[in-house]
């Protein structure tokens, strides 16, 4: 399974944030936002990543993981020129998916928790039987996100965005599995009125097929979607909070790659050394 981290737009909501930086690019408490979509591949076993960004933001994410080679893992990068919705990231990447099955994760999302490396296992076993996967969390303020309406048998059978009625609270969140066929079913999608490629209508047709599994995280497991100033502090707070507890930080990527023995202690070590002196390097100086 391949994976494409979704870094394009313009995060508007985040303005005057974003005005000079890529919205992904925009630090999360201690890290960069990409690292925590990036972290959770790792966990969830992907190696081989593209990552789709905006041409005025192509080189900045180049210096910061160039070809990933660093992580064990391998990047490439595509451009999209216009953001043009999320199910567009299948045409841009048909090259890059390939004959593979892929994951797609939004960079904007952090997930945490023992929940989800169990739902990548699933959505595996699941692509192989030709059927894709989506993972919902229940939310309070479900008239801001693509919600999953079910049937009372608890079967899937639709996503409504943003609905005006009390359909229930599973909020679609920004992480989807899908079988090869994708880059042909993203060709079938209509563009909607605000002239993008809806993810709920990709959505949509594979739940219209029998062809949809439905994951909804555990209560002890978190997920943050960064698309407001709001969200993205509280997202800090929550990351400032944890570390602070737990002694040990979300999201840092050489750690996740060595403990998931995508790198050798060998090649930790050397990362650790050109990491210049700060708190960052200190942690990592206390792993074994």
């Amino acid at each position: 399974m391949k994976g494409i981290i979704l870094s394009g737009g313009y995060g508007t909501r985040l303005y005057p944030i974003t005005k000079s930086i890529s919205k992904q690019l925009v630090p999360v408490y201690d890290k960069p936002m990409i690292y925590y979509s990036l972290s959770t591949f790792i966990e969830g076993g992907i190696k081989d990543i593209l990552i789709i960004t905006n041409k005025e933001y192509l080189n900045t994410y180049k210096k910061l993981l160039n070809n990933g080679s660093d992580y064990g893992l391998k990047i490439s990068y595509s451009i999209q020129n216009k953001p043009k919705g999320i199910a567009e990231a299948f045409i841009i990447g048909k090259k890059f998916i390939a004959d593979d099955n892929v994951a797609l994760i939004l960079g904007d999302n952090i997930f945490y928790g023992e929940n989800i490396k169990n739902i990548f296992t699933k959505s595996e076993i699941n692509l192989k039987k030709n059927l894709a996967s989506i993972v919902s969390k229940e939310v309070v303020n479900f008239k801001m996100y693509g919600v999953a309406k079910l049937n009372k048998k608890n079967k899937l059978i639709k996503i409504i965005e943003k609905p005006k009625k009390d359909i229930g609270n599973l909020a679609i969140t920004g992480l989807y599995f899908y079988p090869n066929d994708v880059t042909k079913k993203v060709n079938l999608l209509k563009p909607s009125k605000r002239n993008e490629l809806e993810i709920t209508d990709l959505n949509n047709l594979y739940i219209s097929e029998n062809r949809m599994k439905l994951y909804n995280l555990q209560k002890e497991t978190s997920w943050f979607d960064m698309g407001t100033h709001e969200s993205l502090l509280e997202s800090s707070m929550f990351i400032a909070a944890i570390e602070k507890r737990q002694s040990r930080k979300i999201g840092c990527i050489e750690e996740v790659a060595f403990n998931n023995k995508y790198i050798s202690k060998k090649k930790f070590d050397i990362l650790k050394k050109r990491i210049p002196e700060s708190s960052y390097k200190e942690y990592l100086n206390t792993i074994i």
